[in-house]
């Protein structure tokens, strides 16, 4: 007869060490969990999943090197069943919607309470979805909108690092025609005034990081 799992094991995943001591803390008070590793960066979390093949991981989205979007994807191309929750200060709705395309379990930010972060892990292990509020919000108050393509994030990329029409063109391989016409369909998409704004609304919402 197999006896009930003492301890589900969390590996902890982000940058800042800080985060990481505040994460132990909280699941090492939950007599049934327990922290099985920690990792700095995406390919360390790649690397200790595979090795200690934890119940769980909350990871965060913004990191050096490989990002928590990357490493969800590799995990979970080897790892279908990996239950992951995403930890971030990041609630734009396309960065979040991709997270959950990739296979994320559920999406928390930072500023969630130590129960709300429990209750979250608790629900994943059983199979239940938790969407912080605020993230909902930002999801909803888009819904219906049309997301910018592949193309249409490369011009931006471009633009967001002061890049001229015809720079960009000559860049792409494309008409100085096409990129104007994809600028005005990014700027008509994310509802901007100008280029400066349409980079800062689509670094917001997360179809591209900040270039700082």
């Amino acid at each position: 007869m197999t006896g009930k799992k003492e301890k589900f094991g969390i590996l902890v995943v982000d940058d800042h060490p800080v985060m990481r001591d505040g994460l132990r803390a909280v699941i090492e008070q939950e007599p049934d969990m327990e922290v099985a590793g920690e990792a700095a960066d995406g390919r360390e979390a790649i690397e200790q999943f595979q090795r200690l093949l934890p119940d769980i991981m909350l990871i965060d989205l913004q990191m050096p090197d490989v990002d928590g979007l990357q490493a969800i994807t590799t995990i979970r191309s080897e790892f279908p069943d990996a239950t992951i929750i995403v930890l971030t200060t990041y609630p734009g709705d396309a960065r979040v919607v991709r997270a959950f395309t990739l296979g994320a379990t559920s999406y928390l930010l930072k500023t969630a309470r130590r129960d709300e972060i429990i209750k979250a892990v608790r629900g994943a292990l059983s199979g239940r979805h938790t969407v912080a509020p605020e993230v909902a919000q930002e999801i909803a108050s888009h819904t219906g909108q049309e997301g910018l393509t592949e193309r249409e994030v490369g011009v931006l990329k471009l633009v967001a690092k002061g890049r001229s029409n015809r720079d960009i063109a000559d860049r792409l391989c494309v008409s100085e025609d096409t990129v104007k016409a994809r600028m005005k369909s990014i700027m008509g998409k994310l509802g901007a005034e100008d280029r400066t704004h349409a980079v800062m609304i689509a670094i917001r919402r997360g179809f591209m990081e900040s270039q700082a």
